[in-house]
């Protein structure tokens, strides 16, 4: 037997227990495959403990487990890390657990959460440096990890409750589904529940919209005064947490926008 082909039946073997590659290893390797097979579920279970504490307190360690093994069953490792196994577990639990949307949930706010704490570094602007904004025509770029979630249980009520090790609120389905805005500031990954007024002025200045026009959007429907004042606060909120790496004018953003094109 070739080296490659031994490989091969270590894998099937290890994945689903594949019998006929076992034989071909060789009976008397029975005692140590079963070893090694024990060692690597283990170790994909304790990887999706790690990346999933808050289900797993939400759900109990029986139900998780019985998850966890199904995942292990059906959703072999596909990257050289580990840290990516747990990609697909809210996937699996949707699956699982259709009637309870709430875990899936959970879940999938963990791995946001998880996968934005490696995200990589976006320098954000500094207050320092916005005397000479033109904010008219300035263009926000927002660091591109930033991350939204759409809710459609009281999932992050939940979690919270289970990150602050608080007794949980019972699940229930929202009347409107809530939108989590994920963002890392410094090594810190942070997250809260945004309206759908700051949804929709995220998502349009994302797109390229001017400052200066979302100011005359918002201002058309709540008046001036209040409208400048909440775009204001916006603003504020996005500079503090961190969320802007560049503020361009049009002309500049267009440019950055052009380069990025060429490479």
């Amino acid at each position: 037997m070739s080296l490659l082909a031994l490989q091969r039946d270590m894998r099937d073997w290890l994945m689903r227990e594949d019998g006929a590659a076992a034989d071909r290893i060789g009976a008397t390797a029975a005692p140590g495959l079963a070893v090694y097979q024990n060692n690597y579920r283990t170790q994909l279970v304790a990887c999706l403990e790690s990346s999933f504490q808050r289900t797993r307190a939400w759900i109990g360690e029986d139900m998780f487990l019985h998850a966890a093994v199904h995942h292990i069953d059906n959703v072999p490792p596909s990257s050289w890390t580990l840290d990516a196994y747990g990609r697909d577990f809210p996937a699996t639990l949707a699956r699982l657990h259709a009637a309870d949307p709430e875990i899936a949930e959970i879940a999938g706010i963990e791995l946001a959460l998880e996968e934005l704490f490696v995200a990589a570094d976006s320098p954000a602007v500094g207050l320092d440096g916005l005397g000479g904004v033109d904010w008219d025509r300035a263009v926000l770029t927002f660091a591109p990890s930033i991350d939204l979630l759409h809710l459609n249980t009281n999932s992050f009520a939940i979690w919270s409750a289970l990150a602050a090790q608080k007794e949980p609120p019972a699940p229930q389905y929202l009347d409107r589904p809530d939108v989590a805005l994920l963002w890392r500031q410094g090594e810190q990954c942070r997250i809260r529940t945004i309206d759908d007024a700051e949804l929709q002025a995220l998502l349009k200045l994302r797109c390229g919209m001017t400052f200066g026009a979302l100011c005359r959007d918002v201002a058309l429907l709540l008046g001036e005064e209040a409208g400048m004042t909440l775009v204001g606060r916006w603003l504020g909120s996005w500079l503090s947490d961190h969320m802007v790496v560049a503020i361009d004018d049009r002309v500049q953003a267009a440019a950055r926008c052009s380069s990025h094109l060429q490479l």
